[in-house]
């Protein structure tokens, strides 16, 4: 009865509509006005406008389910279950997040201080999850990493091409070394 495009859109958006019924919450206690509600109301409003644009991010975030495989994101590990690679990925290892192209498909690369990379589908099913993983790396810039995302792969390419289509979404600063004595 109800199209499928219409019920996905509302599944990937169910989070922004629950952050406009709390701003609308707001809205309506600062309309109701008095010394109580129209400060109350401002806080409402605000936190779900906050809501809301992170909402938004998130759901510009979520690609379509296109690529094998599974990730996982558990108390600051990332994983990725594909049908002949995968493995894991402590956030605080993590030194290097880029995006790349390979064979016409784009791909989370996670790099370790060690060395080891993991390469994870952007389209793997639970790769919304690593918006707030990815987020919560010091000095990271949402609105970079949202953007990564919309710009599309060129078109027809089959060869890995790390110089033209590989994209440095995020760097750890780096440590300093202390000089003995």
């Amino acid at each position: 009865m109800i199209r499928p495009e219409v019920t996905a859109f509302f599944r990937r958006s169910v989070e922004a509509i629950w952050a406009i019924a709390v701003l609308g919450l707001g809205v309506w206690m600062i309309a109701l006005g008095g010394y109580l509600l129209t400060p109350t109301g401002t806080f409402v409003g605000a936190i779900g406008t906050a809501w809301l644009v992170l909402a938004l991010r998130r759901m510009r975030f979520v690609q379509a389910v296109d690529a094998p495989g599974v990730v996982e994101v558990v108390e600051a590990q990332v994983g990725y279950f594909g049908p002949n690679v995968g493995g894991f990925v402590s956030l605080q290892d993590l030194i290097e997040l880029r995006l790349i192209t390979m064979r016409g498909r784009r791909l989370w690369r996670l790099k370790q201080a060690d060395g080891q990379t993991l390469l994870i589908p952007v389209e793997a099913a639970g790769a919304e999850r690593l918006f707030e993983a990815f987020a919560s790396l010091p000095g990271m810039n949402t609105a970079t990493l949202v953007a990564a995302l919309e710009t599309q792969p060129a078109a027809g390419g089959r060869a890995l091409s790390l110089a033209a289509e590989t994209k440095t979404i995020w760097h750890r600063a780096a440590r300093g070394v202390i000089a003995g004595s």
